[in-house]
């Protein structure tokens, strides 16, 4: 698996990567077919997962080899970093407020701006705008590999972080085509809603991956501004949006939160 992985193009591991962490999108979302209602607290725990894994993602997969990455080009890191990930966070702010989409929250808060797009596709649009920094984080983690010391030891790092988003994906695609069966669709037409919301990664993903290879020096702000990307769409919507439950309740999101985190980093660490 490895070898055939090496002998691919950077893009084409990121499309291999991507695939899976969509594919998982698309397994979440198939299980709607078998229920018809998701207990809220066991929805704050699948979204505090997915910012668990997104938080420990961005420092061990994304963050911390910036830092290195960019020592080794002769940079100042911290600067370096610092820039990227606040470049990260404003993209994510930009898209927010113009494109239209709804949180899952109770209240049904619509953001970005002016739509006459029906509530469905502006709450699959909530999910596909922070989708897009996951996807972009797995492709530049396999263009990294493209200019490693290491590649068998990249690739296999690349890998942890598409193995970390795919595995939240999973609960992810069920917080969507589920909620979205209760707004009265069919089963079908809310897998088909549910598991589109992840086609945006392989996208993103592969746009990743082609830009550090083409420009290398890119690299550390580009592993950066994913990180900071992914740190914007969990303190603005996972989070609040796992939260909005009574007081006594709210620990089900932080056991999520701490799940998430564990397996992202014992990924981490075991394959990077």
């Amino acid at each position: 698996m490895i070898d055939w992985l090496l002998s691919l193009e950077a893009w084409q591991q990121a499309l291999v990567g991507t695939g899976f962490t969509y594919f998982m999108t698309a397994l979440g979302a198939g299980l709607v077919f078998f229920f018809k209602e998701i207990k809220k607290d066991i929805l704050n725990m699948m979204l505090g997962f997915a910012a668990g894994v997104m938080i420990a993602a961005s420092f061990w997969s994304l963050l911390d080899p910036a830092i290195k990455q960019a020592e080794e080009n002769g940079s100042i890191a911290w600067l370096v970093v610092s820039f990227g990930f606040g470049l990260g966070g404003l993209f994510l702010y930009i898209a927010d407020k113009t494109l239209p989409h709804m949180h899952f929250g109770p209240n049904h808060e619509k953001e970005g701006l002016p739509s006459h797009l029906k509530r469905t596709i502006l709450l699959v649009f909530s999910i596909t705008l922070h989708n897009i920094p996951e996807g972009l984080a797995v492709g530049v983690a396999f263009g990294a590999a493209n200019s490693a010391d290491d590649p068998k030891k990249a690739v296999l790092a690349a890998i942890s972080v598409a193995l970390g988003i795919g595995i939240q994906n999973f609960p992810e695609g069920a917080a969507v085509s589920i909620p979205l069966r209760q707004e009265n669709l069919s089963r079908k037409k809310a897998f088909i809603y549910g598991q589109a919301s992840g086609i945006v990664e392989p996208i993103a993903g592969i746009i990743g991956a082609v830009l550090v290879t083409k420009v290398t020096l890119l690299l550390p702000y580009a592993l950066a501004f994913a990180a900071g990307a992914m740190i914007y769409v969990v303190v603005e919507e996972l989070i609040p949006e796992a939260q909005q439950t009574v007081t006594s309740k709210r620990h089900f999101a932080v056991f999520g939160v701490m799940l998430g985190f564990i397996i992202m980093m014992i990924l981490d660490v075991a394959l990077g």
